[in-house]
């Protein structure tokens, strides 16, 4: 599954590359400050660049939270199973057996 989203970056990459080279005009860039001309080129790739940033951030966000909830589940099931023992050793200890 690795490979697969390895070539696919790689696939995504030369095509936003091959379109950026195509779109080497300047155009203007409006800012809240201001305006400038900038070569289309750098306007495509700063905004893929962002775009990988942002997602890359979110992505790493929710690996955090998953991880966090894989921990509290593992001490949950860790308690739960020291309970079960002990209801296990109550029940055999019983002078019924």
């Amino acid at each position: 599954m690795k490979q697969w989203n390895l070539l696919l970056a790689v696939v995504f990459a030369l095509i936003i590359a091959i379109f950026a080279v195509i779109n080497v005009n300047r155009v203007e860039v409006h800012y809240l400050f201001g305006t400038s001309q900038w070569p289309l080129i750098l306007v495509i790739l700063v905004s893929v660049l962002m775009g990988v940033l942002i997602m890359g951030a979110a992505g790493a966000a929710k690996n955090r939270e998953l991880k966090r909830e894989i921990k509290e589940l593992k001490k949950e099931k860790d308690e739960l199973k020291i309970q079960n023992h002990l209801a296990d050793r109550e029940n055999n200890e019983d002078p019924a057996y």
